[in-house]
């Protein structure tokens, strides 16, 4: 954590940082050092998928270079730690081996039923009280509850904490953490997001179902803008106006976030080669679009573009014993509904040229 005094005009003789254990900024007239508080904490990490991989292996990075002691791990196919083995990060078999040797536990994993099996085997590992439990996976705002419950009856601490942002933002470090749970846990952990394992945090309180919702409101915002972008980019291709001067426009009108949509179309990544890797795993995003499109009638309304959305992922799917799908696949769908091929020129000159 770097220091703010100059971004806020503190008098040089004082180190005015972000106090861990307060959500206020704190002045100290000593240096603040992050490994005194770190000194001895023992991190765990479970789950070592697209993100997690990334995630952990900034985390171990950190905390290496702090001097602190290496983080423990683990996952269904250990091998998958390979990278964190060699930047001295220790792998264990079990999640209840991690849960029993560290203070702080982190979790990313794919989907609800995963983590409630995490959750589970954290509570039968022994005697959790005061531990820390956080998982930055997507899941309904009703099962961050009930893990919150079950942790906090067992003596530990749980904090939601989802993340903005695909497997390059991961290893970037570059992810956005939405934060809720116990205050002290919260102010705890901070250390290990912002700057390690993110480029910031939008702390929700204390109510973990908050978290959950805002991630999954971004998620109906960012499936949004593929299904328009998707029609968008046929209309383009079935009128002759052309895919390239619509995306020079969305460039220069939307700015770079829209536009690196938009590439996910035009370059073809929406479908990679049969030996790739998708950016986000299709499936992934159903799930994710279905706790959307749940909560949302729960609460009395629609989400009409999301429901579209799933319709052209659902469709998409047809493809997938061919390659990994990305969520943009979805383009590829509308593609078939205006009666072209669900692989754009991309994808085969592509294809064709490995």
């Amino acid at each position: 954590m770097g220091d703010i005094s100059r971004a806020f005009g503190a008098p040089s003789h004082y180190s005015r940082r972000l106090c861990f254990f307060s959500r206020k900024f704190c002045t100290h007239t000593k240096p603040f050092s992050p490994r005194a508080i770190m000194s001895g904490t023992q991190i765990g990490w479970v789950g070592l998928g697209s993100m997690g991989i990334g995630m952990s292996t900034n985390l171990q990075k950190f905390l290496s270079s702090s001097g602190a002691p290496p983080l423990l791990y683990t996952n269904r196919t250990l091998s998958r730690g390979e990278c964190l083995k060699e930047l001295g990060a220790i792998p264990v078999e079990t999640v209840s081996e991690v849960a029993k040797k560290s203070s702080i536990i982190f979790s990313c994993v794919s989907n609800d039923a995963v983590l409630q099996d995490t959750t589970s085997e954290i509570i039968k590992s022994g005697d959790i009280t005061g531990k820390i439990y956080v998982d930055c996976s997507t899941v309904h705002p009703d099962t961050s509850a009930n893990v919150s419950k079950q942790i906090t009856e067992a003596g530990g601490q749980f904090v939601a904490a989802p993340v903005f942002g695909a497997a390059a933002m991961a290893a970037a470090g570059k992810l956005i953490f939405v934060t809720a749970g116990p205050e002290s846990a919260t102010s705890a952990i901070s250390l290990y997001l912002n700057g390690v394992m993110g480029r910031s945090v939008i702390p929700m309180g204390t109510d973990v179902t908050k978290s959950s919702l805002l991630k999954i409101a971004g998620n109906i915002v960012v499936v949004s803008f593929m299904e328009v972008l998707s029609e968008a980019h046929v209309f383009a291709e079935k009128t002759g106006l052309g895919s390239p001067v619509l995306e020079n426009m969305i460039s220069d009108m939307f700015g770079p976030v829209l536009e690196s949509y938009s590439k996910r179309i035009t370059s073809g990544a929406y479908a990679p080669p049969p030996d790739g890797k998708a950016g986000f795993d299709v499936a992934l995003a159903m799930k994710d679009l279905r706790h959307a499109l749940n909560c949302a009638k729960d609460a009395g309304t629609r989400l009409e573009t999301s429901e579209a959305a799933l319709r052209h992922m659902e469709a998409a799917r047809a493809f997938e014993a061919e390659r990994p799908l990305d969520s943009s696949s979805m383009y590829g769908a509308v593609r078939r509904e205006a009666g072209l091929e669900f692989y754009s020129d991309a994808c085969k000159e592509r294809d064709a040229n490995k």
